[in-house]
């Protein structure tokens, strides 16, 4: 009889599927970070894959700051399943950069709304 290798001991991770989760995240200023001269900062509404929330909000964070922007502040909106049953109209636009995320594993800027004073 052999003996069972140690990868066998360990509990196998369940791999969770990703998902794509709509953001709104707030940025301020910063050099460089595009936004228009006079403004304050801006809302971007973002579709960004992960297996959780958390990840997709990490990976999101993590972008926007490798493109010289400030974020601030971000707030989740849930997946697709969950708008939907929450009442969203979503229309085929948005549904396809969903699906572009999820097929690319990426964050998608979907929207930037400056902020003016």
């Amino acid at each position: 009889m052999s003996e069972a290798s140690p990868e066998s001991d360990k509990p196998k991770r369940e791999k969770r599927p990703q998902q794509v989760y709509t953001l709104v995240v707030e940025v301020g200023r910063k050099p460089g970070d595009g936004l228009p001269d006079k403004a304050t900062g801006a809302a971007l509404m973002i579709y960004a894959s992960g297996v959780d929330e958390e990840e997709a909000v990490r990976e999101t964070v993590a972008i926007l700051k490798q493109a010289d922007m400030a974020p601030l502040d971000v707030s989740g909106y849930g997946t697709l399943e969950e708008r939907l049953k929450a009442g969203d109209e979503i229309d085929t636009e948005e549904r396809a950069l969903m699906q572009r995320a999820l097929d690319e594993n990426s964050v998608i800027v979907a929207q930037m709304t400056p902020f003016f004073d």
